[in-house]
């Protein structure tokens, strides 16, 4: 196989002009890793936000760097104690560096593309999916509760909502004017539109709030839940001292572990949970994606596609 190929990489920190392609070499294997011939690359906001240097007190990275953890691809090669999956093996999962024609991926970290959903579905699926899992769990969503869930168009947003439906809550979701009748397709009670000078008073009341926005949502996110309800963000810090004198349970969420792929695998192969493709650019546009994702519109996960 090719021992060089294509990916993204930066070498410095700054703007998405400093994404470029290049030709990289082939990584070793570690025993329980696979290289994966990537077909498609998730492009989430931890891309843009590492790149631009926000995390490096956070999450160092040595330079130059590839970006990317979501992918969808056909194994290339296996290490040697790698037991689960074959060379020629469909794909989905979280790999290393996945701007890249090929990208290194834990064995544990990926699961099989299901029958019937494309390449194209299964890159919008594992940090997106993982994440909002996380969230509805950790926010105690069930049935007879209503949940707001704050950015609900995106790529994490479109998984939370019918998670925290699944579960039997009532769900309303906040998203541009144009993006409501999607919303309530994916099993919201109801959709509002962020921009109404009304927002608030639509939303307060809830048990449990999800923010999934960040800045001047989560800061107006303390009022929205009824006393003794919950607020749970992955978009920013939580504040103590807000939250104890809103009267509300707060708390930081995250990725979930990778084990949970396989049942949500097992949902969509079953139809029950759908996946949101966003806009899809080639490798070579990284920068153009990684800007479409910084402004925070859209809907859905955006993609790269390997040429």
């Amino acid at each position: 196989m090719e021992q060089n190929f294509q990916a993204i990489r930066f070498h410095e920190y700054g703007g998405s002009d400093k994404l470029v392609l290049e030709t990289v070499a082939r990584p070793a294997l570690k025993s329980d890793e696979v290289l994966v011939e990537v077909r498609y690359a998730g492009v989430n906001p931890v891309d843009w936000k590492i790149r631009s240097g926000y995390l490096k007190d956070y999450m160092p990275i040595q330079l130059p760097f590839v970006p990317g953890a979501d992918l969808s691809g056909v194994i290339a090669e296996t290490g040697s104690g790698v037991k689960s999956l074959k060379k020629g093996q469909a794909v989905f999962g979280i790999g290393k560096g996945t701007y890249a024609r090929f990208a290194v991926a834990s064995e544990g970290d990926l699961v099989p593309v299901p029958e019937g959903l494309s390449f194209e579905e299964a890159a919008a699926v594992p940090l997106s999916a993982l994440t909002a899992w996380q969230a509805v769990a950790d926010s105690g969503a069930a049935k007879g509760l209503t949940v707001v869930i704050q950015g609900a168009a995106g790529g994490v947003g479109a998984y939370a909502v019918q998670f925290a439906a699944m579960k039997g809550a009532k769900v309303i979701g906040t998203a541009s004017a144009g993006n409501l009748d999607f919303v309530k397709s994916l099993g919201a009670a109801k959709a509002v539109d962020y921009s109404l000078d009304s927002l608030e008073a639509e939303l307060r009341g809830a048990d449990i709030v999800i923010d999934l926005v960040g800045g001047k949502a989560l800061e107006a996110a303390y009022g929205l839940p009824k006393k003794g309800g919950t607020l749970v963000t992955i978009a920013g810090q939580i504040s103590e001292e807000k939250a104890k004198a809103s009267g509300v349970r707060a708390l930081g969420s995250g990725r979930g572990p990778t084990a949970h792929l396989k049942e949500i695998a097992d949902l969509l192969a079953r139809k029950e949970l759908r996946a949101e493709v966003g806009r899809v650019f080639p490798l070579a546009q990284a920068g153009e994606a990684q800007d479409l994702s910084q402004t925070g519109h859209g809907r859905g996960r955006i993609l790269l596609r390997m040429e």
